[in-house]
């Protein structure tokens, strides 16, 4: 059984981004590996026991670069700061567990080709749920470790990412339900050159364009530790200004698009940083989208926001967006009374509020659906952003946090999947990298190396109005994988106490 439990988290430490060698396709041994475990063991409680152990190696491993921001930014020691990501692997590694466990449950009472759909509709809701539970961390979803290949994850514009996560499951699953006999196989090997033609299809595709605009994003580069320093503040302000001002000397864009907290203080005060950044926008004839920290006042209680502004090119504040999904622990603290010794990796006056208001920010027929940092990583919020009308997704990050670490690519790499769900180019603008323009199918363009002052600049940025089938039924969508697993789980049951399929169960397992 030990071998098989290597075999799964090498198959997620190389398949998805990491600092060795990226490997995409070996991502799918990651739940080969555990669907073996699931029929060798020989209990379930062994079933989830070894499930867990794999799932928590897998992830403690691919999220290694967590004890970066919790020691170096949240001011954990290290020795406590290690464990962190071991931590945070176990609990993800409760959801392979729980898949192992159904497995071994529901798998031997059912003919191969149930038992395969069942393991993909299992794991498709295993994600939908650990991206929604406690708030949610859909970090290292199965299709985000395909994103360096456009091709292969267009999927997603039918099926959505939780969908194709448990397609590709039912890939490799069917051979091994099948006792790797030739008609399963041949039916695994067909559905994948289905799922290739039409991503190698849908790649090609010219879809229907409303007009372009010219953009341009900025990464300032600005150092994490000084950041926050009152004294740097316009140190921060007039770097933005120069590298912006640099960088569309020849060719001045439509829209100017600066990272989450570019201005490390109130922009929305009547002060001589403010009017600098108005200035700069009126004196240039752009839009601006920037971040910075903002408050709403109720009486003498104020919320704080992570804020989103857009800066016309009369140098007017149009409108503005507030996150409305914060970071445990970066943003707030949850349960904050019962915790009151831990503090938040985001500097300000307090924790953080969500925002109320996701309607995108128009600048004249743009309509920007906005999404702040890991916002990017959750289907729901990228799916609200369009149905609000969105025809072009900004997403404003700062991963400084991260240091050098493989972060910042399984972070854009889940971002390219929001663009293909809903069929729309994303603006990525971020401090540090990596920026980049993200199209409609999910090609990473002109990314920005780490740690460079960088401005980029893209002419022809589509503005689509179309929509993916995967947007249009979004809804039930979510209710196949929610329901399928308990259909299936209900009809092995049912096989099991008539007794008329036999046990494919794979025997000889060793422990």
């Amino acid at each position: 059984m030990l071998p098989l439990l290597v075999l799964s988290a090498a198959g997620a430490f190389f398949g998805f981004a990491n600092p060795v060698l990226r490997l995409p396709w070996m991502v799918l041994l990651f739940p080969l590996g555990l669907i073996l475990l699931a029929l060798r063991a020989k209990s379930p409680t062994r079933a989830f026991t070894w499930g867990w152990a794999a799932g928590s190696f897998a992830y403690g491993l691919g999220l290694y670069w967590v004890v970066i921001p919790v020691h170096t930014y949240g001011n954990l020691p290290l020795l406590l700061a290690l464990p962190c990501p071991v931590l945070l692997g176990m609990y993800l590694g409760l959801f392979t567990g729980l898949f192992c466990w159904l497995l071994h449950r529901a798998s031997p009472h059912l003919p191969w080709p149930l038992a395969g759909l069942f393991a993909a509709s299992a794991w498709a809701l295993l994600e939908l749920a650990r991206g929604t539970l406690l708030t949610g961390f859909p970090w290292l979803v199965l299709p985000s470790a395909l994103s360096p290949w456009p091709w292969t994850i267009q999927t997603v514009s039918l099926i959505g990412a939780y969908g194709l996560a448990g397609l590709m499951v039912l890939i490799i699953a069917w051979p091994v339900f099948g006792r790797y006999r030739p008609l399963p196989i041949a039916t695994s090997l067909l559905l994948l050159l289905i799922t290739a033609a039409y991503g190698l299809v849908r790649s090609v595709e010219v879809p229907a364009i409303d007009r372009t605009v010219s953009t341009a994003i900025v990464q300032g580069n600005i150092d994490q530790t000084l950041k926050w320093s009152p004294e740097y503040q316009e140190g921060s302000v007039r770097k933005y200004l120069d590298l912006t001002r640099a960088g569309i000397a020849s060719d001045v864009p439509d829209l100017v698009v600066w990272p989450e907290t570019a201005l490390p203080f109130y922009f929305q005060e009547k002060n001589a940083l403010a009017e600098k950044v108005l200035r700069f926008a009126r004196e240039h004839g752009i839009h601006l989208v920037t971040g910075a920290p903002g408050y709403t006042q109720q009486g003498s209680e104020y919320a704080y926001h992570n804020r989103a502004f857009l800066v016309d090119p009369e140098g007017v504040v149009l409108d503005h967006y507030d996150k409305e999904h914060l970071v445990p622990f970066g943003e707030y603290v949850p349960l904050r009374r019962f915790l009151p010794f831990l503090g938040k990796l985001v500097e300000g006056a307090g924790d953080f509020a969500p925002g109320q208001s996701t309607a995108p920010l128009a600048a004249g027929d743009v309509a920007l659906g906005t999404l702040i940092c890991y916002e990017a990583i959750f289907p729901r919020l990228a799916q609200r952003r369009g149905e609000q009308g969105a025809n072009l997704l900004v997403n404003m990050s700062n991963d400084a946090w991260f240091g050098t670490s493989s972060a910042p690519r399984q972070h854009l790499d889940l971002a390219v999947l929001r663009a293909v769900e809903q069929n729309r180019s994303m603006i990525r603008a971020t401090n540090t990298g990596i920026s980049a323009l993200i199209d409609h199918r999910g090609e990473v363009m002109q990314p920005t190396p780490l740690f460079e002052d960088m401005t980029i600049h893209f002419r022809t940025v589509p503005l689509i109005s179309g929509t993916t089938f995967f947007h249009r039924w979004y809804g039930p969508v979510q209710w196949v994988i929610l329901l399928l697993p308990g259909v299936l789980l209900g009809a092995a049951s049912a096989f099991a106490a008539s007794g008329r399929t036999p046990s494919d169960r794979m025997k000889g397992g060793v422990e």
